[in-house]
């Protein structure tokens, strides 16, 4: 019986790395043979670096260095017709902002239309990416409209929303006029300011954190569905036991989200206010944080204390990571 030998394939010429010497090459073959592995070495060792390194370099441009130089303002008294002079007072600017009733009053505006704004906003997003979860004629649609307010410019959604909440010739005071309710003004009015303000956002953002919710539902496996139906379990039961569980992370991640974007909640307060300065209304009743540093920074012209401002709400941010990071470990641990 004949035994059938195989031959190796011979290496092929220029391949993505060197391969080995054949025997009898010439020195000078080899010299060029390893110079171009060498070369190929630094490339598969360096090229990751050099890829990522326009966004770090951006960074530092526009993120770190700018966040170490207002740490190190908010150390300063400096003022912003003369920024390049700084003289040391340490934590004078801090204290003296924890002493100002009106940061008090910027930090409780910003947790109530936080509160607000987030929570209807969570809950009409679930509802309606549970809705767009079933087959609906036009499904793309009605998606795409979802994020048309997220879209719309700030500004211009601002002033739509001044004119709907106009004291004599709005349309919401016209609406509640029907029904025997007497003129509301929306822009001077403590709580009803902060609705005013709260439903910009819950306009903008609602669609926004729908379509989230409706990418973590169609990743959820129909099995559970069907199981659930089997077991006789309604379609709201279905919700409760299936639904939500598994949303639990990207419930989580939504909150936080928008708890960060509330706290720094700025153009909707500035345009809504009827004078279109940084007070927040004529009482400061919905003057954000937002709001209270850019007023010190740009209209007092106390970049120093502005800068001690925005290293507390950074701070706050950093807060909240840590509350998230707490809470995401338990959730994992509980699952």
């Amino acid at each position: 019986m004949a035994t059938e030998h195989e031959t190796a394939a011979p290496p092929v010429k220029g391949g993505a790395a060197p391969g080995r010497e054949p025997a009898g090459a010439s020195p000078e073959a080899a010299r060029k043979r390893a110079k171009l592995s060498r070369r190929w070495q630094r490339d598969l060792r360096w090229s990751p670096y050099a890829f990522v390194s326009p966004f770090f370099l951006l960074f530092l441009a526009f993120g770190l260095f700018p966040l170490i130089y207002t740490g190190w303002a908010s150390l300063h008294q400096v003022e912003l017709t003369a920024p390049t002079d700084m003289s040391w007072v340490g934590m004078k600017n801090y204290t003296r902002i924890f002493d100002d009733e009106f940061f008090w009053n910027a930090a409780r505006n910003t947790l109530t239309i936080g509160i607000i704004s987030t929570v209807p906003q969570l809950l009409m997003a679930m509802g309606l990416a549970h809705i767009l979860n079933y087959k609906l004629r036009g499904s793309t649609f009605w998606r795409v409209a979802m994020l048309a307010p997220y879209a719309t410019s700030i500004a211009a959604a601002s002033l739509v929303f001044v004119l709907l909440f106009g004291r004599d010739y709005g349309m919401i005071n016209w609406v509640l006029g029907l029904v025997g309710v007497d003129n509301i003004d929306w822009q001077n009015e403590h709580w009803a300011s902060q609705l005013a303000v709260s439903s910009i956002v819950i306009w903008r953002w609602t669609g926004y954190n729908a379509l989230i919710y409706l990418a973590a539902m169609q990743a959820i496996p129909q099995d559970l569905y069907e199981s659930a139906a089997l077991d006789g379990a309604s379609r709201w039961r279905q919700f409760l036991h299936v639904t939500l569980p598994s949303l639990r992370p990207t419930i989580l991640f939504t909150v936080i989200v928008s708890t960060i974007g509330a706290s720094q909640l700025f153009g909707e307060p500035l345009l809504f206010d009827a004078n279109k300065g940084a007070s927040g209304g004529s009482q400061h009743q919905f003057q954000t944080l937002g709001l209270y540093l850019y007023e010190q920074g740009w209209i007092n012209q106390h970049l120093g204390r502005a800068s001690a401002i925005a290293w507390t709400m950074f701070l706050i941010l950093i807060v909240i990571g840590i509350v998230n990071s707490v809470i995401s470990r338990r959730l994992r641990a509980s699952s």
